[in-house]
């Protein structure tokens, strides 16, 4: 019997399995779901798409179309929240925009607050 995946979370980490995008070694992080749809970051891709964020069925996610690297609970939190807030200063931000963004969260992690 094949082992159940686990539902489709914030901060899992999915490979693309696609033929074009086994060569790009293309990885995405979920950022968030609703009912039918994960909103994904491409955190790797050699094709150069990295910070581009995708929309992506749950039923697409949970298929043989993808693996999943890293389950919400592989990582530290600080890493996963970092994660977020570079993704939220959103592709193409210049290095000090995402300084920025990286430093509110580890303030916020450190005082407890959310990003």
């Amino acid at each position: 019997m094949p082992k159940k995946r686990p539902a489709v979370q914030a901060q899992q980490l999915y490979r693309d399995l696609a033929p074009d995008m086994l060569v790009r070694d293309r990885q995405l992080r979920v950022t968030g779901t609703d009912d039918t749809h994960a909103t994904c970051a491409v955190e790797h891709d050699l094709g150069g798409q990295v910070g581009r964020t995708a929309r992506i069925a749950l039923a697409r996610l949970t298929g043989p179309g993808f693996e999943l690297l890293q389950d919400s609970d592989d990582g530290d939190p600080l890493y996963a929240a970092l994660l977020i807030a570079l993704h939220d200063a959103g592709p193409g931000a210049s290095l000090s925009a995402y300084a920025r963004a990286a430093l509110r969260c580890v303030r916020a992690q450190q005082q407890g607050t959310p990003r």
